[in-house]
């Protein structure tokens, strides 16, 4: 078995405005690194044999905060979960989106759910199998998080109003071939919204 604890990245000021940042590479603002050293602070009493992010920046650098609070040494980078691209919607906030895009219309260039699970999905399980019996941190985006929560749970998380939150921690193992979700939605004040409930 492999444990990971999936980790959405601190806030940005894109964050903070409630614009899409999707593929964009917005950084980390004071508030976010304040975040990734309580989510640092929070896992560090557990141990943890290393930790990885995806390359953009606002997530490598909650991982090297968090590394350094865990005693890890540089995050190693997987491109496989990287935020959800959302194509022309991405700079805009939900009622410019609105605005621009009614109801029923595509969006272009905005990756599905489904795509964004056909590639985060296996990036872990790949890095899972190569990491057998080893527990693991992950930085990656509350899109990717809550596309794989929905994906492993048939939809039964998150529930009507759980948001993934910056910082927040998302523990997966991995047994028989297959990702599980063990624990959803912890923070650093440690508001733990399950406990190996769904398998």
């Amino acid at each position: 078995m492999t444990r990971l604890a999936l980790v959405r990245h601190g806030q940005t000021d894109w964050n903070l405005q409630k614009r899409i940042q999707g593929s964009s590479d917005i950084p980390l603002n004071d508030t976010g690194r304040e975040q990734a050293r309580a989510t640092g602070a929070l896992l560090a009493g557990r141990a943890w044999d290393a930790a990885y992010a995806s390359p953009l920046g606002r997530a490598m650098e909650t991982a090297r905060v968090i590394a350094a609070a865990t005693g890890l040494g540089e995050p190693g980078p997987i491109a496989g979960v990287t935020e959800r691209a959302y194509g022309e919607a991405e700079g805009l906030t939900s009622e410019e989106i609105l605005s621009r895009f009614p109801e029923g219309v595509e969006i272009p260039g905005q990756e599905s759910r489904a795509e964004v699970v056909s590639r985060a999905l296996p990036a872990l399980e790949r890095l899972a199998q190569a990491n057998p019996g080893r527990s693991l941190i992950v930085v990656s985006h509350g899109g990717v998080i809550s596309s794989l929560v929905r994906h492993v749970t048939d939809h039964a998380l998150p529930g009507p109003g759980q948001l993934i939150a910056n910082g927040s921690v998302h523990e997966f193992v991995y047994r028989d071939g297959r990702l599980q979700l063990d624990r959803f939605n912890q923070s650093p004040d440690d508001r733990d919204l399950l406990t190996s409930a769904v398998q």
